[in-house]
């Protein structure tokens, strides 16, 4: 781990270069690129005061550590091995029909055409609606 001094030398030599890097930007391509340059290199200060570049280091060195631990521990690539089979997993079940999805039994139900009248008994509000265009004179 760094400490307060070492983020401060490392903050002030990138917030140096920055600025030196926004004025060049400023005289050969013009305000805007050096407005650009100077807003990032304010960035970097600005995490320093906050102390969020130090956690930057330590999320930074996490990740380092983890990495290097999983390069050389058969158990992590067991563990990786699992969890790309559970993925797979996932994505063949999505692919497969469910019990939720009711199937239609083609040769039990046939189809009806458009003047075929109800089957008697099947369906009482049909049968209604039925008796009614028939009172009206439309069926």
């Amino acid at each position: 781990m760094l400490d307060s001094v070492t983020w401060g030398a490392f903050t002030l030599t990138f917030t140096v270069l920055g600025g030196v890097g926004a004025w060049l930007a400023y005289r050969r391509r013009g305000l805007r690129a050096g407005l650009r340059w100077t807003a990032a290199t304010l960035l970097l200060p600005a995490a320093y005061f906050t102390r969020t570049l130090k956690m930057f280091g330590r999320i930074g060195s996490a990740i380092a550590d983890w990495a290097t631990s999983f390069v050389w521990n058969p158990l992590v690539w067991v563990g990786l091995a699992l969890a790309v089979v559970s993925v797979l997993l996932f994505f063949v079940a999505a692919r497969l029909p469910g019990r939720d999805r009711p199937k239609r039994d083609e040769t039990k139900a046939a189809p009806r055409g458009r003047g075929a009248p109800a089957l008697p008994g099947s369906d009482p509000e049909m049968a209604e609606i039925e008796a009614l265009l028939k009172q009206r004179g439309i069926k």
